[in-house]
């Protein structure tokens, strides 16, 4: 069963800020490669996109939670 919605929205900014920092994170590490460091708003939009089959995969996770507890 998918989540609604309306969930998902909630979540998304979590999701897509928390890909932000992972995102930003691994371009400084990579910078040790010799790979360029992200600018903080190339991070941001990369986590925007990124940031959503998480925020799914999360908020189905909740969903599953919310049938285990009523039963």
């Amino acid at each position: 069963m998918r989540p609604p919605l309306k969930l998902v929205a909630a979540l998304f900014p979590f999701g897509a800020g928390a890909m932000a920092v992972n995102l930003f994170f691994a371009s400084l590490i990579g910078s040790w490669l010799g790979w360029r460091v992200l600018t903080p708003w190339e991070a941001a939009a990369g986590g925007l996109l990124i940031g959503l089959p998480p925020t799914w995969a999360f908020a189905s996770h909740i969903m599953r939670l919310m049938r285990q507890a009523e039963a």
